[in-house]
């Protein structure tokens, strides 16, 4: 169990620190160190394991101080070598086990960056799900970095199909890190069960508190064969799929020093609680979060998972992280989903902006924050400018890019005051301009803005991307000028 007393236990406080945490622009690690003490479900050894803060870009880390030298192991699907009870990786002569738990805490909670030393081979499994380590997070406290959190958006399906264990495993694109698993072990038990996370945020009360199961022919299989050495009936949920008889009943109360054991009508072992009806479901989902933790990076997708288990997973991960790998130049590329509901819808841009027709080059503007703005204009052929601009090969002029980038970056400029319409803006500079590909009617013209600096005296730094689909058609830097208008 945890060490010490863990504080911030105020519901409030810690929703809106999740939230703050979840939705922070930069990289995240703890304030402070925390410590756990337990046992491991496998290797039954006593670990105490301390997380520690940890630089920018150092990611998720193990180390093993007891070993000589003290070696370390990254969290990286490239290091995994186990996954036949849980997710194990090894380097450099460190090897760790049943780290899925741990990570998808991280992951849940927003941390970026941590040292996670071990004076032992495994991760203690504690109560069998991911709620102590979200606790000793907690406790720790959670500190924004000066750097950029850089997530991956996936722009494709990705699929992956394991034939002999039946499992299907799909990330499709989104504009959030979503997760639907199904599971169905063809029990008159447990049925066939789903989850969902539908936000991160929902990961800690939702998701978090949800132990390990298995079934009890696979228990019997685990302790004849010595493979679960610290296994409690208080770290696991264990789901009877067949009649017990009394001896076998005595046999496991023996087995975890336990004074009985029972079964429950609806047949789980020793008359334990669920905490909520679909609670398998929903641990098969926490293991997905920790095991794609593997990737190395944050995505925006929505993974999909049908009877997923650890080996499934790391080969998903796997897969996602090649194609991260080669296509890295795209993750900064915004997902346009046309379904999605605008931020800004023509009407209010044109209030917002001095622009009107036929010169108002942006049609709704779908992502907006402190520091960054998404616009889209949907290039049609009845445009004024195709009239004379290269006709019978309509190309949609350079300069008319760069003006729709300059007007969606008006928005983000004026984001930050409650009287928009009283205020123009006026482009001192154009800087490193750049046309990588020719737009044409039909063309859907992503338009994203980002600040180089924060906003100064009214002077407004931006660098413009202009993308159709996942292709940069234009580049360029931006200074602009927020003037009131009574003072022109």
């Amino acid at each position: 169990m945890s060490t010490g007393t863990l504080l911030n236990t105020d519901k409030k406080t810690n929703e809106a620190t999740l939230q703050s945490s979840n939705n922070a622009q930069n990289q995240q690690t703890l304030k402070g160190s925390v410590t756990l003490n337990g046992v491991g479900l496998h290797t039954g050894a006593h670990v105490t394991m301390t997380m520690r803060p940890a630089n920018p870009g150092y990611g998720i880390r193990f180390q093993r101080i007891d070993l000589p030298e003290k070696p370390v192991v990254k969290a990286d699907v490239d290091f995994v070598t186990d996954t036949s009870r849980g997710t194990t990786i090894e380097h450099n002569g460190a090897r760790v086990s049943t780290i899925e738990h741990t990570l998808s805490a991280l992951v849940g909670m927003g941390v970026d960056n941590v040292l996670i030393e071990l004076d032992g081979p495994e991760v203690p499994i504690l109560d069998g799900s991911a709620r102590q380590f979200i606790e000793a997070i907690e406790s720790a406290g959670i500190q924004e970095q000066e750097a950029k959190r850089v997530v991956y958006s996936i722009d494709t399906n990705i699929h992956y199909y394991d034939p002999v264990k039946n499992v299907d495993m799909l990330a499709v694109p989104s504009t959030e890190y979503q997760i639907t698993t199904l599971i169905d072990f063809n029990s008159p038990v447990l049925g066939t069960q789903h989850a969902t996370l539908k936000h991160i945020l929902e990961f800690r009360d939702e998701i978090g508190p949800c132990r390990t199961f298995c079934f009890l022919h696979e228990l019997e299989y685990l302790l004849d064969n010595n493979l679960i050495k610290g296994g409690d009936v208080s770290n696991a949920i264990v789901v009877v799929d067949k009649v017990v008889s009394d001896e076998e009943l005595f046999r496991l109360a023996k087995v975890f020093n336990k004074n009985k054991i029972e079964v429950k009508q609806e047949g789980i072992l020793n008359n334990v609680q669920l905490h909520f009806p679909n609670e398998p479901a929903r641990h098969k989902l926490l293991d997905v979060v920790g095991d794609l933790a593997l990737i190395g990076y944050p995505i925006k997708a929505h993974i999909i998972a049908s009877r997923p288990g650890h080996a499934s997973n790391v080969e998903f991960a796997r897969k996602i992280k090649q194609y991260i790998k080669k296509n890295k130049h795209l993750s900064g590329v915004p997902h346009y989903n046309p379904n999605q509901e605008a931020i800004y819808d023509i009407t209010k841009i044109e209030k917002a902006l001095p622009h009107k027709y036929p010169f108002l080059l942006v049609d709704k503007i779908i992502e907006l924050s402190d520091n960054h703005v998404v616009g889209i204009k949907n290039v049609t052929f009845n445009e004024h400018f195709f009239q004379g601009h290269f006709p019978g090969n309509p190309v949609m002029p350079g300069v008319l890019q760069i003006e729709a980038l300059a007007q969606t970056g008006g928005i983000l400029a004026l984001n930050n005051y409650s009287d928009p319409e009283n205020y123009d803006t006026y482009f001192l500079k154009i800087d490193k301009v750049r046309f990588k590909q020719k737009v044409v009617p039909g063309d859907t013209l992503i338009l994203k803005l980002e600040l180089l600096n924060p906003i100064r005296r009214g002077i407004c730094e931006m660098r413009g991307t202009a993308y159709v689909g996942n292709r940069l058609t234009v580049e360029a830097e931006l200074v602009a000028q927020i003037v009131r208008k009574d003072k022109k």
